[in-house]
């Protein structure tokens, strides 16, 4: 018999993973999962796949296309350079923390010459010097421009039809590729008025379900400018993906069966909300999250949040700093007192530095409504106390004017 009384038990009731993915899986999309394998050769299964794929493309504003890959995020990373670029194709990567350097990473990796604008993880990329570097292009190597729409790691969002008009300003017929793994569902996101040609997303945050498909949506110029790209492999290979002749076809292989019965319900979800109305509540938790921390930040407290400017802030996580350690300590202590898991403060210190400890985020994506977010500010709030960590007052009642304004 194991021992059990020095084991310090976790918080009863139910827990709360508040990281940028994944996210809460809705009951109704895991009771949806919850059933035997279905028949992959014919029946309900195979039926329901051209309006999944139509509701794929609404919840993108395309009226291209849609592959679906069993993967992650980095999945949909290698499929998009895959179809994009052929090896010393040359990118230019405007990157706003990690998971933009990340993408970066991944195409040099696979032989693609990058060229990385690096803006900092608290400020947006700009327009302008982006148009530069494609002034600077005189042979036209450069393929694509790659852009987080919002990095998961900073909370940093670009303006991705700003970005769109510097390209065509500067005459360069590159195309655009925008990862919207941590917007999508979330933010704004309209891919066609917007001018993108390639748009990556995973299956974990704004559309509700675990990690395991990811999404690259494409435009006609993307996938005509894909019959030169030779880094495509079988697998990879979205030619087959959006024109699939057999049902196989859209997955490379055996579907993602379980993934495909939640995803259709995650769809159902979104579509019953409005996708207008999914923005405007992730507005609203958003707004609520910074008016705390604009609150415990006050009166010199070293706390407040990673990107000044409210207009560049994602909505659907957002990056904080507590200094003095206090990120890292509020973190443990919401996990093993509260029941609230927070993230980790990804790509903005070195593990091994100090202040790796003072960074968190807070996510609000996905199925989260307004007593989640002020659950979670309510222990944050408590946890600052029992920890002694200074802070200004007032935060939760702030909070809840943003909900309500």
């Amino acid at each position: 018999m194991t021992d059990r009384s020095s084991q310090t038990p976790g918080p009863s009731g139910r827990t709360y993973l508040a990281i940028p993915g994944p996210s809460v899986v809705p009951d109704r999309v895991l009771s949806a999962m919850h059933r035997p394998s279905p028949n992959i050769y014919a029946g309900e299964l195979v039926d329901m796949m051209p309006a999944m794929v139509a509701d794929l493309k609404r919840v993108a504003l395309c009226s291209g296309h849609v592959a679906i890959y069993i993967a992650n995020g980095h999945g949909a990373w290698e499929a998009s350079i895959a179809n994009m670029f052929s090896r010393g194709d040359r990118a230019l990567v405007a990157a706003t923390g990690r998971f933009g350097l990340g993408w970066a990473d991944a195409a040099a990796r696979m032989g693609v010459d990058v060229e990385v604008l690096d803006f900092g993880r608290s400020a947006p990329a700009e327009p302008a010097r982006i148009a530069e570097a494609l002034d600077a292009d005189r042979d036209r190597r450069i393929r694509a421009v790659l852009v987080t729409h919002v990095d998961t790691a900073s909370g940093v969002r670009n303006d991705v039809a700003a970005i769109r008009a510097a390209i065509d300003a500067a005459g360069h017929p590159a195309l655009l590729a925008v990862d919207a793994i941590a917007s999508l569902g979330c933010d704004e996101m309209r891919m066609d008025e917007w001018g993108i040609d390639v748009l990556v997303g995973a299956s974990q945050k704004g559309l509700m379900l675990p990690p395991g498909l990811s999404f690259v949506w494409l435009s006609d110029k993307a996938l005509e400018a894909s019959r030169t790209a030779g880094l495509a492999t079988p697998y990879w290979d979205w030619k087959p993906r959006t024109a699939a002749a057999e049902f196989y076809q859209l997955f490379g292989g055996t579907a993602p069966t379980h993934h495909l019965y939640g995803l259709r319900t995650a769809l159902d979800m979104i579509a019953e909300e409005g996708l207008e109305q999914v923005w405007a509540r992730h507005r609203r938790l958003a707004r609520a999250v910074w008016a705390a921390f604009d609150a415990w930040g006050v009166e010199g407290h070293p706390i407040g949040l990673n990107v000044r400017d409210p207009a560049h802030r994602g909505h659907s996580v957002t990056a904080a700093r507590i200094g003095d350690g206090g990120g890292g300590r509020l973190r443990r202590w919401l996990e093993t007192e509260a029941g609230v898991t927070l993230g980790i403060g990804l790509g903005m210190a070195l593990p091994t530095e100090p202040a790796y400890q003072d960074f968190l985020r807070v996510a609000h994506m996905g199925h989260v409504n307004a007593h989640m977010t002020l659950g979670v500010l309510a222990t944050m709030d408590a946890g600052m106390r029992a920890l002694a960590i200074p802070h200004g007052e007032g935060a939760l009642a702030a909070a809840a004017d943003a909900l309500a304004g």
